[in-house]
């Protein structure tokens, strides 16, 4: 079980993000992928590896194109032309998170070229 042998195949990963996306707890999951695969012996990897993968990668994914689509939502074509003339600032804050609906919670503070 050492780190370089640890390799989760393709049908594992995306047995992992569709379990995920339908809020499957990752214990769980990873006791399906054993059944399947006959016992823990015949895996090359670990529930920890499983909970590893969904930080890393399942949730770092969404993040980004949470990001990418809260940035096509405030950056239209005039605030773009508005922001290039006058060099105004928009600052969004979000480290307020609740935990219980995983919203998060942000506030915006502009600053424009009057001061």
């Amino acid at each position: 079980m050492l780190k370089q042998h640890k390799e989760l195949s393709m049908s594992v990963r995306r047995t992992i993000e569709n379990n995920e996306k339908a809020r499957i707890r990752p214990s769980k999951t990873y006791q399906t992928i054993v059944a399947v695969a006959w016992g823990h012996h015949e895996l090359n990897f670990i529930e920890k590896d499983v909970r590893n993968y969904i930080t890393r990668e399942v949730h770092n994914v969404s993040e980004l194109e949470d990001v990418r689509e809260f940035g096509k939502f405030l950056a239209d074509a005039r605030s773009r032309a508005a922001c290039e003339y006058f060099g105004d600032v928009i600052s969004f804050d979000t480290t307020c998170n609740t935990n219980r609906y995983n919203l998060v919670c942000g506030s915006f503070v502009g600053v424009n070229h009057h001061g």
